[in-house]
């Protein structure tokens, strides 16, 4: 069996070579780029359009149940007799 102690040492050098070699300030500026391009996108976290998701969700309900009454309100009531 390996060892979990010799593939941490690996982890660690393999990152510390990446780290002081052109490869890290090509992730660095790719990265930047990235956000760059994200950020005119104007885009909204998952979160953010999650809750916005469930305020539309309530709200449509509300206008649903606001309908109903009013069509009950609107509809001629049986009771009364028109003279």
């Amino acid at each position: 069996m390996l060892d979990p102690k010799i593939f941490e040492e690996l982890s660690s050098r393999l990152s510390a070579l990446i780290a002081a070699s052109p490869a890290a300030d090509i992730e660095k500026n790719a990265r930047a780029l990235l956000s760059g391009f994200f950020a005119r996108l104007d885009l909204v976290s998952r979160e953010e359009f999650d809750i916005q998701a469930q305020v539309l969700q309530r709200t449509r309900e509300k206008m649903k149940a606001l309908e109903e009454r009013i069509a009950r309100l609107e509809k001629p009531n049986g009771n009364d007799s028109a003279e």
